[in-house]
Formats: C-alpha cells, sequence, structure tokens
C-alpha cells in the first residue's frame, strides 16, 4: 500500500485509446481447483472479473483454458495468490497483470508469516524470513508460527500459560478450521486433525485469544488508472450450524491513495488499524523479494486479552480476490462513472437466511443452494460518503 501520491480517475475507455493499440482479455483462473469447491465463490469471482474487464476497457473471457492461448495478453483474476513461478509461467508481470498478488513461496501468502518461530531451530520451509516476524512485532499480537507437531505444541503450551489459544491452520479462510483451546487436552486433539503435508509446507498459526473483538479492514486496490484506499469494519453471520462466519464488510472508500482517506476525517482506532495494516504491507515488500500485489486487505483484530487489556493486530493478509472485494469493485466503478466522487460507502452482505432479500439498487452476486454450504446470498451495496 503506498501512502504517499496521488491517484489517476481517467476513465478505462480514455486509457485505452492513450495506449493505442493495447487490448487484453480478463479471464478468472483456479490455481487450486481441488480447493475451489464452493459454487458461490467461483461464480462470484467469475462475475467480479467481468466488471474488472469493463472498468478497464478490456474483453472477458471467462475461465482461463491453458490448452487454448488466448490471441491477446490475458489479465488474471486468481482464487488465490499466487506463486512467483506459477505467474510468471502465465505471464504475470506486474500488478497490471493480475487482481490479487504473487509472492516468491506459498507460505508467504498465509497466515503463518505473521509470528515468529518458537526459536531459530525450529522447522521452516525454504524463504522464510525471521526479519519479517521482527518487523511487524508491534503491529500483531502475541503468537508463534509453526511447521512441525511439535513447535506448535510448545507455542501453544506456553501461550497457554496466559489463557485460551487459537489455532489457526494456514490454508484454511474466513475464519474456517479455526478452534480455540484452554487446555492441553484440547491442544493435543486440534493437533491431531492437522494435515502433515499443509502443516510442513505452510504451517499453523498459533495466537493468543481475545474477547469482545472488532475486526477492521483496511485495504488499497489497483486497476488500470483507478486507485481506492478504504478502512472499516466486518460483521459476522450464522451458518447452517450456527456457527459465527464472515457476513461482510462496511467500508469508507477513497479515491487515491491513503492520506485522502485520512483526510476524511476517521476515527483514531480505525487510524490505528491503518498503521498496523501498513507496518505489515512495507516489512512484506522489504522481506520477500519478488512480492507484488495489486489487491492488498488486511485484518486487524480490536479485543480484550485475559487481563483486560484492550489489545490490536494484524491478523493476516489477503493479496487475493476476497470477501470485501465486491464492495472495492462497487466503489471503483463509482470513482469511474463520476470523477468528482472522491469517496463513497461501500457495503458487503452475506447471509444463509432464505427469507432475506437483496436491497434495491443492490449488486447481486449469488443468491441460492451452494452444495457447500447450503442457501448463501450475497450482494454489494455503495452510498454517497458522508462525513459523520
Amino acid at each position: 500500500m503506498r501512502s504517499t501520491g496521488s491517484s489517476r480517475h481517467e476513465s478505462p475507455a480514455g486509457s485505452a485509446e492513450r495506449a493505442g493499440t493495447t487490448r487484453r482479455v480478463v479471464v478468472s483462473y483456479s490455481h487450486s481447483p481441488a480447493r475451489d469447491a464452493r459454487e458461490h465463490e467461483s461464480v462470484t469471482r467469475a462475475l467480479i472479473a467481468q466488471r474488472l474487464a469493463a472498468l478497464q476497457g478490456y474483453e472477458y473471457a471467462a475461465d482461463y483454458d491453458e490448452s487454448v492461448r488466448h490471441m491477446l495478453p490475458a489479465y488474471f483474476v486468481p482464487d488465490q495468490t499466487l506463486p512467483l513461478d506459477v505467474a510468471h509461467a502465465l505471464g504475470i508481470r506486474s500488478e497490471d497483470d493480475v487482481f490479487g498478488g504473487v509472492v516468491p513461496f506459498p507460505f508467504v501468502a498465509t497466515k503463518t508469516i505473521t509470528h515468529p518461530l518458537m526459536s531459530p531451530h525450529a522447522s521452516a520451509p525454504t524463504g522464510w524470513s525471521p526479519a519479517f516476524a521482527e518487523a511487524v512485532r508491534g503491529s500483531v499480537l502475541r503468537g508463534y508460527a509453526a511447521f512441525s507437531r511439535e513447535d506448535a505444541r510448545n507455542g501453544a503450551q506456553r501461550l497457554l500459560e496466559n489463557g485460551p489459544v487459537r489455532i489457526k491452520p494456514a490454508l484454511e479462510l474466513g475464519g474456517r478450521g479455526q478452534v480455540v483451546v484452554s487446555d492441553s487436552a484440547a491442544l493435543e486433539h486440534t493437533l491431531d486433525q492437522l494435515d502433515t503435508g499443509d502443516l510442513a509446507q505452510c504451517g499453523v498459526a498459533i495466537e493468543e485469544n481475545l474477547d469482545s473483538v472488532t475486526t477492521y479492514s483496511v485495504g488499497q486496490v489497483r486497476v488500470g488508472n483507478l486507485v481506492a484506499s478504504y478502512v472499516g469494519t466486518q460483521k459476522l453471520a450464522k451458518n447452517h450450524r450456527g456457527d459465527d462466519v464472515y457476513g461482510g464488510s462496511s467500508l469508507t472508500v477513497a479515491r487515491g491513495e491513503f492520506p485522502t482517506l485520512l483526510a476524511l476525517g476517521i476515527d483514531d482506532i480505525s487510524r490505528s488499524a491503518i498503521e498496523q495494516a501498513h507496518v505489515y504491507d512495507d516489512a512484506a515488500g522489504r522481506c520477500f523479494p519478488g512480492f507484488f500485489a495489486s489487491r492488498r486487505n488486511y485484518d486487524i483484530v480490536r479485543g480484550v486479552d485475559t487481563k483486560g487489556v484492550v489489545c490490536s493486530g494484524v491478523l493476516e493478509q489477503s493479496w487475493r480476490i476476497g470477501g470485501a472485494s465486491g464492495a472495492e469493485i462497487a466503489a471503483l466503478e463509482a470513482f469511474w462513472a463520476d470523477p468528482g466522487v472522491n469517496a463513497v460507502r461501500a457495503e458487503c452482505t452475506e447471509t444463509y437466511d432464505e427469507r432475506e432479500l437483496p436491497p434495491s439498487g443492490a449488486t447481486l452476486y449469488f443468491r441460492g443452494i451452494d452444495p457447500s454450504v447450503g442457501f448463501i446470498m450475497k450482494y454489494t451495496t455503495v452510498a454517497p460518503y458522508v462525513d459523520a
């Protein structure tokens, strides 16, 4: 995320004309089809890809087909942050080629990088950066990264001395698969459920658990000549099992870089979240050569620890299409449609209640039965920004 600089707000069509012969196609790309089993996510990604094509004046070409090389260069909308070797094989060289990000090693795209290893001698994959954990130490919660059950056990036992611990498998998204443990027996049961291969490659994050939490979203997206920076909060929804899961985000979005967002009169807690996200983002750029992203999103939690102390810190990064992307695209579309609009309120909602209908004027991304989760509806709304 760039903290300085000016925004550009010419229309995509104007950009294409200035580029002369520049023409591209936008494709949806699934890096791991086995993990892309949720119909609502693949449908949403395809619809966002279509809107990204319109924003940039490109053609939409549906799913990427490796067996058929497109005559025009492709702009990719992948389901995951891509490893550098995969990105280069696809022809992705910079943030202008992808909605999302590229990392030098797969584990860099996961929440595991948020915390340090238990010791300098603990197991770690090639490319691990102790410097990153040191750089973000003051902007994250207390925790450890582990790439073996023994290291995970030792790190969790140390944190359990001060209260409950959250176990977070690296490859799970949206809070899925996370377990809070309060004793050794629960810890052992949870560790037994971890996939050995995933653990060795991408690890597990072990973190202090907070109560009375609010999760903030801080991010920036760059699409063609459009830049948008935002801060907001996440909301929860009850899924069909009665679990609290991600239910959407309510964002204040400014055209351009973060100084423009901060000039809107952002409250102190949101300013702190933005600063913590900046620390994390800057460290990623310094410590992981080869990393770049056009979509940068950071979850920052604020809550109370077991001693009653208010704490906050970055939980994880998302350098890929995510839950808030519908709101991001809605904001970009508002900026493209009217160069005089410099800020909006954008909100995305996910609900599992079949009785609910999308509000008038909403962009509906999915409403129906997904075999993986049952009924789900996803929509986005955008409204003018009014300083509270």
